[in-house]
């Protein structure tokens, strides 16, 4: 967690009891293609307050040291994580008009897993990491927590690959954690 990101998100009056309602904004060129984020990342609200806050890699914000046991499910409390991370594939996808295949995703999110500091030629990388990151500003969470949640997107992504190509995850993740009004576009 990293108290000093809390505060500046507080001042700017953003809401931070509910983390998956917050959204790290995309952001475009002057070709309409999306800008990797780098250590500065756009945060908005559901009422659309804004801020852009400096936020540290994951290693760094990785905040309790205690080792729990491999987790199975998801813990109630970071529920929000998975939440923050799918919406902001979905909204990226959409603002791209472009649905990622589930490969793509499996990847993304696996290598969010082994390497969460680590750079991407797919600018959806840095998005999902800038997520990642603003979760973890506002929250404790231990490294073996975070590999777990990591490892789940990833596994679910990967699961719901049906052939080369397949944009399974992409619907459903737009279809449940987006509602129907967005997917349908």
């Amino acid at each position: 967690m990293d108290l000093k990101v809390r505060e500046e998100l507080k001042r700017a009056g953003l809401e931070l009891e509910r983390p998956e309602l917050l959204q790290v904004a995309i952001q475009f060129g002057p070709h309409g293609q999306a800008i990797p984020l780098g250590e500065e990342v756009p945060v908005v609200d559901e009422a659309w307050t804004m801020a852009h806050v400096k936020l540290k890699p994951i290693s760094q914000l990785w905040t309790t040291t205690e080792m729990t046991p491999f987790l199975l499910r998801t813990p109630p409390q970071h529920e929000a994580f998975l939440l923050l991370l799918e919406s902001t594939a979905g909204i990226y996808c959409t603002a791209m008009n472009r649905p990622e295949t589930d490969a793509e995703f499996g990847r993304l999110y696996h290598k969010l897993r082994r390497n969460p500091d680590g750079q991407d030629d797919h600018p959806l990388f840095s998005y999902l990491q800038g997520a990642a990151r603003l979760y973890l500003s506002l929250r404790s969470v231990s490294r073996p927590e975070y590999e777990a949640m990591t490892h789940r997107l990833s596994k679910l992504a990967r699961r719901f690959c049906s052939h080369e190509g397949s944009t399974n995850y992409h619907r459903k993740v737009l279809y449940s954690v987006l509602g129907p009004e967005i997917s349908n576009r």
